[in-house]
């Protein structure tokens, strides 16, 4: 039987704890952690995107991932927190799955932007 998209996040989700928007909030703020919005560009437009965060589209996560790339994003560090956030968290879980295959060490899913917004997480327009 044909592996399913439910159980590929299924699976992620097994793997990459979930974070609260407090909890993400908090560790942004103090630099703790990097949040990464994986969603497509059009997405963010309709939108706005989390305060701080870096934007990094679920399709080019690969290559910004790599740090011994040349497209590899120098926000990330494979020993520094990285929260994903997409529009409802399934994406998010994927990213964090592959992060975390690629060598990141502590990797989380904040779920959805709303769940940065619903917290009191401040947008960017």
């Amino acid at each position: 039987m044909p592996t399913t998209a439910k159980s590929l996040v299924d699976a992620a989700h097994a793997v990459v704890p979930k974070i609260s928007g407090k909890d993400a909030i908090d560790m942004v703020a103090k630099g703790d952690a990097v949040l990464i919005d994986i969603r497509d560009s059009a997405e963010l437009n309709a939108t706005g995107k989390a305060a701080g965060a870096v934007h990094i589209p679920r399709g080019s996560l690969e290559f910004k991932a790599d740090l011994s790339a040349p497209t590899a994003d120098k926000s990330l560090a494979y020993d520094k927190p990285v929260i994903l956030h997409c529009a409802g968290g399934g994406r998010a879980a994927l990213a964090g799955k592959l992060l975390k295959d690629m060598g990141y060490q502590k990797v989380y899913n904040l779920g959805g932007f709303k769940d940065w917004v619903e917290a009191g997480g401040k947008v960017d327009k």
